[in-house]
């Protein structure tokens, strides 16, 4: 068998981290038959199963998990090389965040990175957790404090949400919900309607950032994070707060790595940003002028 190219590796760790062929294909920059074409020629190349395949995604075998370590350890080695050799070329910052806490440090990019600084940003935008255990990314936020005790994390304070619609909306449009589908529908907040809305969802689709725009035009109601919802002056709450979905936030980076003069830039900057927006975090409602 000739040496796999690291390409098709590539596409599996994708595949593998994504649990499917359309979220890998979206990471990829590809199609989810391309994906499935060259999963399949991988198996045939390696003689090995390294998937299950069912409607609701794939999960991995017990070789594929044993490739998937293997791979990990090679992209672990591989990006250290890379940090080495870009040393002296400027480095870049590796941020991975959730929809809308990259929607907030687009707003506010001057904040975290200037044309003074001898560093890039790279931001990976996606609802799964930001894992750290083979450098995958620099920084990350999550909704939990990680249990890792390779990680660093500090608390920036905690994360409200409620139903948003449009404003001056009439009452019954309360009974009319958009979603992001069930599939896609990783995060808490995103499964809220199908259990609480369950046949007055009215719309769904496979992106959290569409549900903003749902709610402006009117389509039905969208539980947001109050720091979108509250900001947006053509949306109004549809009701109070939903508490159980309220949940402390988390800067987290690598023990080994946070000391690095830019990484520690950028977390400060991030950390400074996140807490300066607490209080509409929270669901305290901004004045609106």
């Amino acid at each position: 068998m000739k040496n796999l190219d690291w390409d098709i590796y590539r596409c599996f760790m994708s595949v593998a981290r994504t649990g499917g062929l359309t979220g890998a294909a979206q990471a990829l920059g590809s199609s989810p038959a391309t994906v499935g074409r060259r999963m399949l020629e991988l198996e045939e190349r390696t003689g090995r199963s390294l998937f299950l395949r069912s409607q609701t995604g794939y999960q991995l075998t017990g070789d594929g998990e044993l490739l998937f370590e293997q791979l990990q350890e090679m992209e672990a080695a591989a990006r250290r090389v890379e940090s080495w050799r870009r040393e002296g070329e400027g480095a870049t910052v590796r941020i991975t965040v959730g929809t809308w806490i990259a929607w907030l440090l687009a707003e506010n990019f001057p904040a975290l990175c200037s044309e003074r600084d001898g560093f890039s940003l790279a931001m990976t935008v996606g609802e799964t957790r930001a894992s750290l255990a083979y450098r995958e990314t620099d920084i990350g936020i999550r909704a939990f404090e990680p249990e890792e005790t390779y990680l660093a994390a500090s608390p920036v304070g905690d994360v409200a949400y409620a139903a948003y619609r449009q404003k001056n909306a009439p009452a019954a449009a309360n009974t009319r919900w958009v979603a992001v589908g069930e599939e896609e529908a990783i995060s808490a907040y995103l499964r809220w309607p199908h259990q609480q809305a369950e046949g007055r969802i009215v719309a769904t689709i496979t992106r959290p950032r569409s549900l903003l725009d749902l709610a402006r035009a009117g389509a039905g109601c969208a539980v947001l994070p109050c720091f979108v919802g509250d900001l947006d002056p053509m949306l109004e709450r549809a009701g109070e707060e939903i508490p159980a979905l309220r949940h402390r936030q988390w800067i987290v980076m690598n023990n080994e790595d946070r000391h690095r003069k830019e990484i520690r830039t950028v977390v400060d900057r991030m950390t400074k940003l996140l807490r300066s927006h607490a209080d509409v975090f929270a669901g305290k409602r901004p004045r609106r002028g």
